[in-house]
């Protein structure tokens, strides 16, 4: 190709019409050649130094091309931008920015709009400062008369703004102010255009810069609503939409600024929330949430709530082109799309009390104006309450009474809103509930599917009321109507209505537990035959709601009749499904619950399962360094639900687990995980590490040390935060260490508890409650096994710790910590004079120590500190007790 010199570079004819002949090619649909071989050709050609001035040429001068070729050009242009410009000789960087700026005013739209994407990732890879021109050129475009310079100009501004608005509000030396504040006013101005392109492009442009808030914006906060309430009622629906859009961004991050405009704000809001343009009343329907949300008077929007509620009711209703409409008719029969497989993503093990969930609502559909009303409606209800029910109630019943095929829409909104208001309004529902649920159970049965599923939704949110009925003769009739009703919508043919059951009954599962145990051998049935005839999409719905019945029911589910129904399915397919199948996520986290609620009971499957999770990390690891050898790609997902199987297995099998553990080379895999780059990885190995330490810590042994090295490692990290579920599992499994292992986790005693330390003098600042927890246990569980280590130190912590032990429910876990802590009283007693209150108020938290060798060690150190305190002192330290806390310390004969 030519040789490079910025100025005087020209290209070669010959190079021209080639580059030319295989973008024609590329791009047409016509064209028989191969497009992979294209590609290829195309991708040599760009390791050619001036490739890149060519693509820039075609784009910019190549008048007698086709205005398609000319854009294909720019579009490879911008792409090879991306990776290559850094590298790129500066004599060809400033030949491709020259040959873009006169571009930015082109007559073709598609041409200036190709010419401003390539302008943002030329500013993104070689900043502002690189391009002192660029700036200039934008301001000459934009104070122009020509519309086609305005047009190019704002286009490439608000993409700027877009993808890299902070370019703009940094300092540029030569400028006396930052670029952001030359522009402002120029965008303000473009509010009053006649054209709605430049409208559009100001105020989007403004827009990006309301969460950043630069000192320039925040001055021109006046202007800016000035302009706001010009364009309200913009003729164009795509300008109407981004007003909404600055309203609902401003009430999120800067409410004051709306605060004396308030009134105005809210009348327009309501006004737009019912927009004939269905984009710009979902935009409008945002405010009411993120009003809720923001720190403002809830009074200001009481008085709107009677004109509010039936417009969110009415945007609630189907409209005519909703996606659900389509999808509604899909049989069982017809094959899964690919699209409709979405990705999904497990959730590592957290060992604490405030498990994440993994909530897996809404799979069907986008977001739309209906279920952001009905979202906005959950909300309101959930901040007024009962009050919305006068106006709420005479349009459900309206609705709901409503006949005929045609007002299908209408029922089925009705039976939406009951389930949107279900939390927020259940004070003022819950004496009419066995009416609610008596109307609710014959719509399961319903002729249109979408009402089926919707009942299916709206019983699940009343699911925790209708089990605590269930103690009464009437209610658990009742609990028995939604239960059996819902089994039948697990075997509906509408793949619609299978997945709204199926996840309902999941919910229904959560709240009864036990009380679904004399139903299993019918639950099991409904279940394995979805399992049998469900396609792939929906399966994995039937996998949660097994899982969640193990989980709900335990041991319970240990009996021959049940795993004779549950077991030979899940094998079967445990079997057909490959090591490097993404269905088989689902299928081990179903295993992890099944074996965790058998116990002993899945010893007879635990041989193959076990070998298999060890096979995956195995292979995964492998496929880390070398894919090719590993015969798959890595994917830590396959990793991290091996590490939780096995947990589970650990935790149901206990001791049994040993011998499996002792034939494989599991320790060495796991410490490997230990140090694995990746978080959730980390997180489930650190959660096993401690199950492990638990049953079987002869086999962790000979790597002891280096297990505690890594797992202080994680408490050592500077941004905690950002790990704080990784250092909370690490941090428990060196508590469990501690206590099997004693004197052997001395040499890292100092370094964990300096780390502990701080955790626990921040827990009053939003620190994980369950992260807390086991601080201050893993701290009493290090007092316990080496108090002559941690009682020189104790001060520094005693009163955290006494306050974060009085937090921790009663548990085997918790009389571990209090050993811990009684053996470093009983090592330095003067050193917990000070924390005697706090200490006392922490003994009194337990509602019984039912370790009587515990119980006593209390004793004694409660005694011994009356005696030490004369004159007094022990009852002025009383005193400062609530009753019912010196009621408890009764118990201890003090």
């Amino acid at each position: 190709m030519a040789a490079a010199g910025s100025a005087s570079w020209q290209p070669q004819e010959e190079g021209l019409k080639e580059i030319c002949g295989l973008l024609e090619q590329q791009i047409s649909p016509y064209s028989s050649a191969d497009k992979s071989q294209i590609w290829q050709q195309l991708q040599h050609y760009s390791q050619f130094p001036d490739f890149n001035n060519y693509l820039v040429f075609i784009l910019a001068r190549a008048e007698g091309q086709s205005g398609e070729i000319r854009q294909a050009a720019g579009l490879l242009l911008k792409n090879n931008l991306r990776t290559a410009y850094k590298l790129m000789s500066p004599a060809h960087q400033q030949y491709i920015k020259s040959e873009l700026l006169p571009c930015l005013g082109a007559a073709d739209k598609h041409i200036r709009s190709t010419v401003g994407t390539i302008v943002t990732v030329v500013v993104q890879q070689g900043g502002i400062l690189g391009w002192p021109e660029l700036l200039q050129a934008l301001v000459n475009c934009m104070d122009s008369s020509d519309l086609n310079h305005m047009e190019g100009a704002m286009d490439a501004l608000s993409k700027i703004c877009e993808d890299i608005p902070q370019v703009l509000d940094s300092d540029v030396p030569g400028l006396a102010e930052r670029p952001i504040k030359i522009f402002l006013p120029r965008l303000f101005q473009f509010f009053q255009s006649p054209h709605t392109s430049l409208r559009k492009l100001s105020l989007d442009s403004v827009n990006q810069y309301i969460m950043l808030m630069p000192s320039a914006l925040y001055t021109s906060m006046d202007k800016f609503l000035q302009g706001l309430f010009v364009l309200a009622n913009d003729p164009a629906a795509e300008v109407r939409k981004l007003v909404c859009a600055a309203f609902v961004q401003l009430i999120e991050i800067h409410p004051s600024f709306l605060e004396p405009h308030l009134k105005n704000v809210i009348e327009y809001m309501l006004q737009v929330s019912k927009d004939t343009d269905d984009e710009v009343a979902l935009e409008a329907c945002e405010f009411w949430s993120a009003y809720c949300d923001a720190q403002l008077p809830y009074e200001n929007l009481r008085e709107y709530l009677p004109r509010l509620i039936p417009i969110l009711l009415s945007n609630m209703v189907y409209a005519d082109d909703d996606e659900s409409l389509v999808d509604a008719e899909e049989d069982e029969s017809l094959p899964d799309r690919d699209q409709d497989l979405k990705p999904r993503f497990h959730t590592p093990r957290f060992h604490g009390s405030d498990d994440a969930e993994d909530d897996d609502d809404d799979s069907y559909g986008i977001w739309n104006l209906r279920k952001c009303s009905a979202a906005a409606l959950d909300v309101l209800s959930n901040v007024f309450g009962d009050e919305i029910l006068p106006t709420l109630m005479p349009i459900i019943e309206a609705k709901l009474s409503a006949s005929g095929d045609e007002a299908w829409k209408d029922r089925e909104a009705a039976v939406l809103t009951l389930g949107a208001i279900a939390e927020g309004c259940i004070n003022g529902l819950y004496p009419h509930l066995s009416e609610i649920v008596a109307f609710l159970i014959p719509l399961l049965d319903d002729k249109f599917a979408l009402i089926r599923s919707i009942s299916c939704w709206t019983l699940s949110r009343f699911s925790k009321y209708i089990v605590q009925d269930s103690g009464n003769k009437k209610g658990y009739e009742q609990f028995d109507s939604v239960l059996t009703g819902l089994l039948r919508r697990i075997l509906d043919t509408n793949k619609r209505v299978q997945e709204a059951a199926c996840s309902a009954f999941a919910t229904l599962e959560e709240e009864a537990a036990e009380e679904l145990a004399p139903r299993l051998e019918v639950i099991l049935q409904h279940l394995m035959c979805a399992f049998g005839k469900y396609q792939r999409r929906n399966i994995r719905i039937v996998y949660d709601a097994i899982g969640t019945l193990a989980d709900a029911v335990g041991e319970k589910l240990n009996q021959p009749v049940y795993l004779e129904i549950l077991m030979p399915p899940l094998i079967a397919k445990w079997q057909q499904v490959s090591n490097s199948d993404k269905d088989l996520f689902r299928l081990l986290e179903c295993f992890t619950s099944i074996a965790q609620a058998l116990g002993t009971g899945f010893s007879q499957f635990d041989q193959p399962v076990f070998q298999r999770c060890i096979n995956i990390i195995q292979t995964q690891q492998l496929a880390k360094v070398d894919p090719i050898s590993a015969g798959v790609q890595y994917d830590k997902e396959f990793i991290v639900c091996s590490l939780d199987l096995l947990s589970g297995l650990t935790e149901g099998l206990q001791g049994g687990i040993e011998s499996l553990v002792a034939q494989s080379n599991l320790r060495d895999l796991l410490l490997q995980c230990c140090m694995d780059d990746d978080t959730d990885v980390r997180q489930s190995a650190f959660a096993l590490l401690g199950d492990l330490a638990k049953v079987c810590p002869v086999h962790l042994r000979p790597r002891l040390s280096e297990f505690l090295d890594v797992a202080t490692n994680q408490l050592t990290t500077p941004k905690l935060n950002e790990t704080i579920a990784v250092a909370n599992n690490a941090c428990w499994a060196i508590g469990e260490l501690a206590i099997k292992v004693r004197q052997e986790i001395s040499p890292v005693v100092m370094t964990v508890i300096s780390c502990l330390v701080p955790i626990l003098q921040h827990a009053e600042q939003g620190v994980n409650k369950s992260v807390v927890e086991n601080t201050a246990i893993t701290l009493g569980r290090l007092a316990w096994v080496c108090p002559d280590l941690v009682s020189p130190h104790m001060e520094h912590f005693m009163q955290p710790w006494c306050i974060s032990l009085s937090m921790i429910r009663d548990d085997i876990e918790k009389e571990d910590a209090f050993r811990g802590l009684c053996a470093v009283v009983r090592a330095n007693p003067s050193a917990a004079l000070s924390s005697l209150v706090l200490m006392c108020k922490a003994f009194a938290s337990w509602d019984e120590i039912r370790n009587g060798e515990l119980h006593n060690e209390v004793c004694q150190v409660l005694h011994g500190y009356k005696q030490m305190l004369r004159n007094g002192a022990w009852d002025q330290c009383m005193s400062a007790l609530e009753p019912p806390e010196k009621d408890k310390l009764s118990k201890y004969q003090v």
